[in-house]
């Protein structure tokens, strides 16, 4: 029997936004769960989802959100199910955006406890412009232009935001959702604090206290949620980061390095030829140069 859990790249793709077809993709979506929080819109006709073994007709032109950690499946309802976009993404990578806003993942959690709607019909789906948004990231998922993880996250705060005040006006108390993501850090959203700390001296056992597990119990989970280990994966973050200042400003390489928590320039320069095979100078100019 296979395993329900479906790993998702949270390091390379936090975000995808996708068309799903059912006469050109597997279907049924058979039952699963991951770490991330998805949304699918019914393009055309209706869909039974069913999750954490509740059904619901989800119609044309109708949201559905599946949170995080949740087991989810999705078949045709009555007339059959043609198509329908969905939004997937890891709410580790959309912390709190002021102090006094709880991040998405405590908002999420904190919602699905209270028994907030996680379904909505056409006229609350149209309300929250989701045919608009999720199109806009399906269009920018396309392209590899400047800036585009940042666009997506502002379109998916938009429909996050919209659906938060929807439950607020449901009566959402949300004065008792935590506010601080350190206040419940786990293997699921221990991303946030890592890229929030890219530029300080952090250690693996440190992070594992955040998630009051042990070393090895955090690296073997670790390791099964991002197929790496917490090293590599704080070491693949920082040269992601290194690339955006190498692709897009001027500074020197001491001052990437510094920016992004290597130790030194050399240290920089060494672990990013052992990735890329070439010096971050030499990236710079091969990408620089017009294609």
């Amino acid at each position: 029997m296979n395993s329900l859990f479906e790993k998702q790249d949270s390091l390379n793709a936090p975000i995808e936004a996708y068309i799903f077809e059912t006469d050109k993709n597997t279907f049924p979506v058979r039952p699963h769960w991951h770490y991330f929080a998805e949304f699918i819109l019914i393009l055309e006709g209706s869909a039974e989802a069913i999750c954490d073994n509740k059904a619901y007709i989800v119609n044309e032109n109708e949201l559905m959100i599946f949170p995080p950690n949740s087991v989810h499946s999705i078949f045709s309802a009555s007339g059959g199910l043609k198509k329908f976009a969905g939004i997937k993404f890891d709410t580790a990578k959309f912390p709190d955006t002021s102090p006094y806003a709880p991040t998405v993942q405590s908002l999420f959690s904190y919602a699905r406890s209270k028994n907030m709607p996680f379904h909505f019909d056409s006229e609350d789906t149209g309300s929250f412009q989701s045919r608009q948004i999720f199109f806009n990231c399906i269009d920018e998922m396309k392209s590899c232009l400047y800036g585009r993880d940042v666009i997506l996250r502002s379109q998916i705060y938009r429909l996050i935001f919209g659906i938060v005040r929807y439950w607020l006006a449901a009566g959402l108390d949300i004065s008792e959702c935590p506010i601080k993501a350190a206040d419940s850090y786990g293997i699921e959203n221990i991303a946030e604090y890592i890229d929030s700390s890219l530029e300080d001296n952090i250690r693996v056992s440190d992070i594992a206290e955040k998630c009051h597990m042990s070393y090895s119990g955090f690296a073997v989970k670790f390791r099964d949620m991002y197929g790496m280990s917490c090293k590599d994966y704080i070491e693949r973050m920082r040269l992601y980061k290194a690339e955006e200042y190498l692709l897009f400003t001027d500074h020197d390489l001491s001052y990437i390095s510094s920016k992004t928590g290597f130790s030194d320039c050399s240290h920089f320069i060494r672990i990013f030829k052992r990735y890329h095979g070439i010096t971050p100078k030499q990236f710079r100019l091969q990408r620089s140069q017009p294609q």
